[in-house]
């Protein structure tokens, strides 16, 4: 994959780093990593005061992880490390609420990446800090955030409107972390 140049100095250019990288992932990867995770199974989580939404812990896709790692460390310029990976899936209806993000202590890198098989209008990711959004990422399958998150950055996914029958939003979401240098040990 080749980035394009203006995804680092994106990143540099912001008190609250953000961008997308668009293309990250084409179509068939996409509908692959889709049909590997949905034969791996989805747990649907609901409550009304925090989401809805299908999802598939710890994915078995190394490879694609390892990749998107080394692609947010090429834009953040940070040695990173996956903390965690998942799978969430919306249908109409569904969403998740800013009260059922975590917060973070320190600065971990979030990755979202866009695996749906299309464009669902109106299915958006929300990042806020301090409760006002700064960075929205949009509905475009095979796309990358990389968002840097913090005590102070929370994020949400918008409600799936019911009209829209039949439409699947899938995201891959990564956190990674720092890796410590040498001297850390």
């Amino acid at each position: 994959m080749v980035l394009p140049v203006t995804s680092r100095a994106a990143w540099t250019a912001t008190p609250l780093p953000a961008v997308i990288v668009p293309d990250a992932v084409g179509r068939a990867l996409a509908a692959e990593v889709r049909r590997r995770v949905e034969g791996a199974g989805y747990t649907r989580f609901t409550r009304v005061d925090r989401g809805s939404y299908d999802v598939a812990t710890s994915p078995n896709e190394a490879e694609l992880l390892e990749a998107l790692t080394g692609v947010a460390a090429e834009v953040t310029g940070r040695s990173l490390a996956l903390v965690e990976a998942r799978v969430l899936r919306l249908h109409p209806g569904d969403y998740l609420l800013v009260r059922h993000d975590r917060v973070h202590d320190d600065r971990p890198i979030e990755l979202v990446l866009d695996l749906s098989p299309a464009i669902v209008a109106g299915a958006e990711v929300h990042y806020r800090h301090r409760g006002q959004v700064f960075f929205t990422v949009p509905s475009a399958p095979g796309s990358l955030a990389i968002v840097e998150r913090g005590p102070t950055v929370m994020c949400n996914h918008t409600y799936v409107s019911r009209r829209l029958a039949g439409a699947s939003v899938v995201r891959l979401m990564v956190l990674l972390r720092a890796e410590p240098r040498g001297d850390e040990v």
